[in-house]
């Protein structure tokens, strides 16, 4: 189901989403983006440069994050800007439970062209993970 440019309204809230975060996604998405820093894998080598652990790909969490607004207009090619500042990074502990991004998201205005912006804010842990995250959407 499309949402229309003319249903929505500037604080309209989008569901929000948690994303878990596992060592095991750390490492496929390291296959799939080829980034495999090793930061992003090696608990040991993290620590050593300063890290509380093992950290997620900063693209990862920016991705996870969109996810909320996609799911909410239902076509990711509808997004037609996007654009995070990476403000703290996301621990994922080797517990076998990983860590949590939380994501919530909202209209904060209409633009002309039947577009939105929406404004996210995805912590993990109760902190702020993405700064300045918004994206402009193009609504039917």
């Amino acid at each position: 189901m499309a949402i229309s440019y003319d249903e929505v309204e500037a604080g309209t809230e989008l569901p929000a989403q948690s994303f878990p975060v596992t060592r095991d996604a750390l490492v496929r998405y390291a296959g799939a983006s080829g980034d495999f820093n090793p930061i992003h894998w090696n608990e040991k080598f993290a620590l050593e440069v300063g890290l509380p652990d093992v950290i997620a790909h900063g693209m990862f969490t920016m991705a996870e994050a969109i996810r909320v607004v996609t799911d909410w207009v239902g076509d990711p090619a509808a997004v037609v800007e996007y654009g995070v500042r990476f403000t703290r990074p996301v621990p994922v502990p080797n517990d076998g439970v990983g860590a949590v991004v939380e994501v919530t998201a909202k209209v904060a205005k209409k633009l002309d062209g039947g577009r939105v912006q929406v404004d996210l804010l995805a912590t993990t842990g109760g902190l702020k993970v993405l700064g300045m995250a918004r994206a402009v959407v193009r609504l039917g």
